[in-house]
């Protein structure tokens, strides 16, 4: 028995000390044939070497207890190559995430032979080409983002075959043709944006019989014809501007569909390789649009497909005898070399909000779920669900791991910006959704948590179309911070448009302005408001900076109840910021108090700014509203182009709004209605 017990534990020992020239070559060399088309200036996965054990060194990459890669963790690392077919080597994987960089080429089709992945994540890079048709090959695939690159041909109606897809983000594309009707097969389908890309054709009636669908998003496009009806279900989660040609019953914004058999939309203009113009109304809703093939990216055949898959060399099993206790220790090693870190290994080694943070975890998936740890959680043990009466908060509440992943672990290029007390980064969310996402320290945050609880009650309650949206929020107590996940608005802040030198930004026209100064009022009176679910509330920090501009120029006032969750010291530094900037009333500084009216006041300021195209609004321009010179008083790039009687309105109203003597001032209800009376103002 010596002479088997010996030969075992030295094949023991050379399996561990040698274990990829063993076990997993053909992966390693997929992998380092990866790296040389990701890398090729090998700047950033110098970890992945031929003497390397990937599952426990090679950056970015996770492994199962079986040794077998299945994870690919690469998003924000700042690669610039291209993605070589040799993915198609990591049978295992299930999860692939290259998001964030600046990949460039094709999406080779080989990536159809991950038949088990489950997570694509290829979004934000500089891809191009058609969609690979072989794609809807891959059974297990759930979620599909290819959003923010180049892509360019039609979407192919062999993604109707991923039964199990429930995200298609294929926005901010090149992609031309219609949408197939087919999806609307797909059962599990929750979330489809197609936005900003070059589609045409009508909106199937079919995708919008999807069972499971809750947003569909096709704006920017040059759809046309009628929205179905089963759309509405969708409320606000089915969008459609910037779509000429639609039209529909029921539907904001959407003309009426009388004599929709006749086309009188402006037609498409003709996509690549076409003759000339398709009419809409000859396009089937199945529609899959074939680009001339020129002989380099022909689709493959069904058979030349079957005849590679029969030309591939099997791998060559070496199989080894282990005893029992061999199995064990081997098991225990590799389990050593792959153990994910517990929040609090992570935590220990995360920077603080006022440092840079470039630092990321080496291996396993971005989307794993880390519970909460113990100590700062307002919401553990269900505490907290039942403010007011409403078990809401759950459903707002996002885990760290998708706050850190949608950042890019809150690198320094994603940063909008930064205050005394938070810090604000883009992200993108796993649905594909651009967020902008508020860091605020704990120790700026109320310390009595069913103080802070009524405070993220609050904020979740606020929904109107004039102020940011809160998606949801985070709390870390390995991080010490309170995460706000807002919609991100991509126009900047009303600071960009004040004070523009020639040349140097985008001057407003007098439409948008007025249109401006309405949403602005909306907003402001919405909050004033005591509604049911949702009582008065006064801002307390309005300015210029709080108000931002969407892609179709609507104002969304920003941080509305914030000061709920912020302790006073906070709270009234920033408003030594706002007084600096002469927006705070007159009275704060005698009463010490926020109202209603102190908010009209700094209202009252923005529309001097927005319609002098200034910050700093000088007792001559106020001189000149009183006298009705316009002239003096308006933006002179307006060079003349405005109302007179529409001017003389908004003057009128900013100077009631600043009045010294808060009894003068109008409510902000009376405001609004004082713009809807004038017709042109609407």
């Amino acid at each position: 028995m010596a002479a088997p017990i010996s030969f075992i534990f030295i094949s023991l020992f050379i399996f561990l000390s040698n274990p990829v020239r063993i076990l997993g070559n053909d992966e390693l060399k997929a992998l380092l044939d990866l790296k040389a088309a990701l890398d090729p200036e090998n700047q950033y996965l110098s970890s992945w070497s031929a003497d390397g054990y990937p599952c426990a060194s090679f950056e970015g990459i996770g492994c199962n207890e079986k040794g077998q890669v299945t994870n690919m963790s690469l998003q924000g690392k700042g690669l610039s190559g291209k993605l070589s077919p040799a993915i198609a080597g990591l049978k295992h994987l299930t999860g692939l995430y290259l998001h964030y960089n600046s990949l460039f080429g094709d999406v080779p089709k080989e990536i159809a032979n991950l038949t088990l992945l489950s997570d694509l994540y290829l979004n934000v890079n500089n891809f191009s080409g058609e969609i690979p048709p072989e794609i809807g090959n891959m059974a297990s695939l759930q979620v599909l983002q290819l959003c923010y690159n180049q892509l360019s041909g039609s979407i192919p109606t062999q993604l109707a075959s991923l039964k199990k897809l429930t995200v298609l983000a294929l926005q901010s594309n090149q992609l031309t043709g219609a949408i197939p009707a087919s999806l609307g097969r797909l059962a599990l389908l929750v979330r489809v944006d197609l936005s900003s890309n070059h589609l045409f054709g009508s909106v199937p009636s079919r995708l919008a019989d999807a069972p499971s669908l809750e947003v569909l998003d096709i704006r920017n496009n040059t759809l046309s014809g009628n929205v179905p009806p089963a759309l509405k279900r969708l409320n606000e989660g089915f969008l459609f501007e910037n779509n000429l040609g639609l039209c529909g019953v029921g539907f904001p914004s959407l003309k009426d569909c009388s004599g929709s058999s006749r086309v009188t939309q402006t037609q498409p203009e003709p996509y690549a390789g076409s003759t000339g113009t398709m009419p809409t109304r000859d396009i089937p809703e199945t529609a899959n649009v074939q680009l001339p093939c020129n002989h380099t990216r022909c689709p493959s055949s069904s058979s030349s497909s079957k005849s590679r898959n029969a030309s591939i060399v099997g791998v060559v099993i070496v199989t080894i005898a282990l005893s029992g206790i061999g199995i064990l220790m081997f098991t225990q090693y590799r389990r050593r070399k792959q153990k994910l870190g517990s929040s609090f290994d992570i935590c220990d080694h995360r920077l603080s909000t006022d440092q840079t943070k470039t630092t990321y975890r080496k291996n396993g998936s971005p989307l794993v779920s880390l519970e909460y740890a113990n100590g700062w959680d307002p919401l553990a043990d269900g505490r907290g669900l039942s403010v007011f009466g409403q078990e809401v908060l759950q459903n707002f509440r996002f885990n760290l791991e998708e706050v850190e992943t949608a950042t890019q672990y809150f690198s320094e290029v994603n940063l909008l910006g930064k205050s005394n007390f938070s810090a604000t980064y883009k992200g993108i969310l796993r649905d594909g959704s651009v967020v902008a996402v508020k860091s605020i320290c704990k120790t700026s945050c109320k310390s009595e948590e069913a103080e802070f609880l009524k405070g993220l009650n609050l904020l979740t309650s606020l929904r109107h179309e004039n102020l940011a949206r809160l998606r949801g929020f985070c709390c870390s107590r390995g991080r010490g911070e309170c995460f706000l996940i807002y919609d991100f608005v991509p126009n900047g802040n009303l600071l960009r448009y004040l004070d523009i030198k020639d040349g140097d930004g985008q001057v407003l026209d007098w439409s948008t302005r007025v249109s401006i100064i309405r949403g602005i009022a909306k907003g402001v009176a919405y909050l004033h408001k005591n509604e049911a679910n949702k009582p008065a509330l006064v801002h307390q920090n309005i300015s210029a900076e709080k108000v931002h501009i969407d892609q179709r120029f609507n104002p969304l006032l920003s941080d509305s109840g914030l000061q709920k969750l912020l302790t006073n010291d906070i709270v009234f530094s920033e408003l030594k910021a706002t007084a600096a900037r002469g927006y705070l009333a007159p009275e704060y500084t005698t009463t010490g108090r926020f109202t209603e009216k102190s908010d009209v006041y700094a209202f009252g300021v923005l529309v001097f700014q927005i319609l002098s195209g200034t910050r700093k609004i000088t007792s001559s321009l106020r001189g000149a509203a009183e006298a009705y010179r316009f002239v003096e008083l308006l933006d002179s790039k307006l060079h003349g182009r405005y109302f007179e009687y529409e001017a003389a309105k908004l003057c009128r109203i900013a100077l009631l709004c600043t009045h010294e003597s808060q009894s003068e001032r109008p409510s902000m209800e009376a405001v609004v209605q004082e713009l809807v009376t004038c017709s042109s103002c609407l």
